[in-house]
């Protein structure tokens, strides 16, 4: 059974891995990302509320956020070996409450895994990618708003010795099987 957290700034390929470690481990992923993204194509409540943040570069407040998380896991983690939760938290206050779910939940043994890699692989890597909001200007305050609010999740988590921390650069493959090393 795996409790995992994936941490790394924008572009570092945790979509990728989450996918490839939730297939691995019969997981159940939350890319919290796609589901803002899903929201705001279908213009739901939440997407309407949530555009307007992401297009200038900003994080969806707490309250969202953990909401969507809480559904999503009591809706899908039946008949998986545990979750992957790709994108949150991504505040410290997020982090509490998350932990706070899981006492609820009664979910022990978080695994936190946090990829790295530099600004500037990061910035190529999302101008690359093409979406319209990824500008130079954007990507850049994105990873600003990253260090700044993820940070002191790595901090509040590390303190309890669950952090696992893989180098996010290089083939795909190789990343991967760094992390599952770790994983077991």
């Amino acid at each position: 059974m795996h409790h995992i957290i994936i941490f790394g700034p924008p572009g570092v390929g945790k979509g990728t891995q989450s996918l490839l470690i939730a297939e691995k481990y019969n997981l159940f992923h939350l890319s919290t990302g796609e589901y803002l993204r899903k929201a705001i194509d279908e213009e739901t409540e939440l997407g309407k509320k949530a555009k307007n943040i992401v297009e200038k570069g900003g994080l969806v407040p707490d309250d969202i956020m953990t909401g969507i998380v809480i559904q999503a896991l009591k809706e899908n983690i039946g008949g998986k070996d545990g979750f992957i939760l790709d994108g949150f938290p991504r505040t410290l206050d997020q982090a509490k409450a998350l932990d706070k779910i899981f006492g609820e939940m009664k979910i022990g043994g978080t695994e936190i895994l946090y990829l790295k890699a530099d600004e500037e692989e990061l910035v190529s890597r999302l101008l690359k990618r093409g979406r319209k909001d990824d500008t130079e200007e954007i990507i850049r305050k994105r990873l600003r708003i990253y260090i700044e609010t993820t940070e002191p999740i790595i901090e509040y988590y590390g303190s309890t010795g669950q952090v696992i921390e893989i180098h996010g650069v290089g083939a795909v493959e190789e990343i991967f099987g760094s992390i599952c090393e770790k994983l077991g």
